[in-house]
């Protein structure tokens, strides 16, 4: 038999109130995978993310992690099973150290996580600054290496899937290079990966496949060889 999605959506309807965010919304992330999540504001992206993580509860629909069900638990429970959420805007700790936010991500470190040995090798390996930084308070950090540290973060709970929200959100050019670079080899490591961003053509470019959120629906779903039709893309940010 067929192994299960690493992650899988299946009708999930997310609502504020009596007000509906996201709206049948079907997907599946294979193990290994980047698949991207691209739409104008408010279409739904953060809102799906948020609820992968339990942060909002689901008001239909069903989200699976190996085939297990997630709903009804919590971020904690969430975490431990394997999924991390690096939120938009990076949520650092500017006061503590470098170290002492990576140490933050030990709390979703499974208790037999598949890499052993030093926990925070997995960001300093990906990140050296963030080993030559280690001491410094990461307010002191440049915007890129902020980002750097969140999601070093994330890579130090050991997760099975990782959620980035608007990763490359407020960076220079080169911040942003270094930032998709990262994912590539993050997901050369055997990390699957949803990601949300507002670079939809690099999106497209990176991603095995990308989603087209407008409204809370999925509109479209582009592959890597719709990077260059731009057309296509706007095309399908401007649907009703």
């Amino acid at each position: 038999m067929p192994e299960p999605a690493a992650l899988k959506l299946n009708a999930v309807e997310v609502r504020y109130g009596s007000v509906p965010a996201v709206r049948d919304l079907s997907l599946g992330v294979a193990a290994g995978e980047i698949v991207g999540l691209i739409g104008p504001n408010g279409a739904g992206k953060s809102t799906t993310l948020h609820a992968i993580m339990g942060l909002l509860p689901l008001h239909a629909g069903e989200i699976r992690l190996h085939g297990a069900s997630l709903r009804g638990r919590s971020p904690e429970s969430i975490a431990r099973a394997g999924v991390v959420l690096v939120p938009e805007g990076r949520r650092i700790f500017g006061d503590f150290t470098v170290e002492e936010n990576l140490r933050l991500g030990l709390a979703a470190r499974r208790p037999r996580a598949r890499n052993g040995g030093d926990p925070l090798a997995a960001a300093y390996d990906l990140f050296p600054v963030l080993r030559d930084f280690r001491r410094r308070p990461a307010g002191a950090l440049s915007g890129g290496q902020q980002q750097q540290l969140a999601i070093g973060r994330a890579l130090v709970g050991d997760p099975d899937v990782l959620l980035l929200d608007e990763p490359s959100l407020g960076l220079a050019p080169t911040a942003v290079d270094g930032v998709f670079s990262a994912l590539t080899t993050i997901r050369e490591r055997g990390v699957t990966i949803l990601l949300v961003e507002q670079r939809a053509q690099r999106t497209v470019a990176l991603a095995d496949r990308t989603h087209v959120l407008v409204g809370g629906e999925l509109r479209l779903t582009l592959s890597p060889a719709d990077a260059d039709d731009t057309d296509k893309i706007v095309s399908a940010y401007l649907s009703a």
